[in-house]
């Protein structure tokens, strides 16, 4: 028996909302990586972009559990000198609710050019709408 290499031409794409109201962070970045991915579907092969798109709405009302809110720090640097500049979680999540989630995603996608198309295939709002309806997205529920 072969197995089956899905070909780029063949990929069916759909859409799929996640809503974040309540949920942990780490719950929403994992069910919408393991979507960008394609590893849902039975055709999923590893070398190919075969994931869907998603959208994450409500995303400053995700819920962070423990004391992550301010044990977690969020890193940057602008490659000067002392460029380092850093941010506790619950800062990120008050002025940058989109960016924290963006991140989460990322982090757990592959990290190289293939992961970066499957980052291009994520939409995260901070609110409760989005502009995306005309492609009919699934709700996509998330325990």
């Amino acid at each position: 028996m072969k197995s089956y290499m899905q070909k780029k031409e063949t990929i069916e794409r759909n859409w799929y909302v996640i809503d974040a109201d309540g949920k942990p962070l780490g719950r929403i970045a994992t069910k919408a990586a393991h979507v960008l991915r394609g590893k849902h579907k039975a055709t999923f092969t590893p070398h190919i972009d075969c994931g869907d798109y998603v959208i994450i709405v409500n995303a400053e009302k995700a819920v962070l559990t423990g004391n992550k809110l301010e044990d977690k720090i969020y890193y940057n640097h602008s490659m000067y000198t002392g460029g380092l500049r850093e941010r506790t979680a619950k800062v990120m999540k008050e002025k940058y609710p989109v960016e924290m989630v963006e991140r989460a995603v990322k982090g757990m996608l592959p990290h190289n050019r293939l992961g970066r198309a499957m980052y291009k295939k994520l939409f995260v709002y901070s609110g409760s709408e989005h502009p995306h309806a005309a492609q009919k997205p699934t709700t996509m529920e998330v325990k």
